[in-house]
């Protein structure tokens, strides 16, 4: 099992920016969803391919889902040295507050295979949390 690589030649940066989408949330029928903005670049000195993704997504009621797959938003992408590959997506909670946090598994040009941390970011609806 791949682990998080902290050599310089295997380094990926992941940023995060979540958005509520009011227009598609019901919160009577307690449907809270999100849009997500992912920039991942890759900040080492050896190109590295996007194999797989594992998300972990937490709402306040402390209900875990684990989602996990081949690529992003259908795609492999292979990130040379200093290249950025940004998408987005999206998921539904059945709170008002969640967290969502994970890694890409990624393997390098000279076939090394490790994970890139995906750091914790929390989805909310404006003015819950201060």
């Amino acid at each position: 099992m791949p682990v998080q690589d902290d050599s310089k030649e295997y380094a990926i940066e992941v940023s995060v920016r979540p958005v509520y989408i009011e227009e598609q949330s019901d919160p009577a029928e307690n449907r809270f969803v999100f849009a997500y903005f992912i920039k991942i670049q890759n900040t080492g000195t050896i190109a590295a391919k996007l194999i797989s993704r594992h998300w972990i997504i937490t709402d306040a009621n402390m209900k875990v889902e684990e989602v996990k797959g081949l690529g992003v938003v259908g795609e492999q992408p292979h990130l040379e040295p200093g290249q950025v590959f940004e998408y987005n997506s999206g998921c539904m909670l059945e709170t008002d507050v969640g967290t969502m946090e994970g890694s890409y598994q990624m393997v390098a040009a000279d076939g090394h295979t490790f994970d890139a941390r995906i750091p914790m970011f929390t989805l909310s609806i404006p003015r819950t949390l201060h």
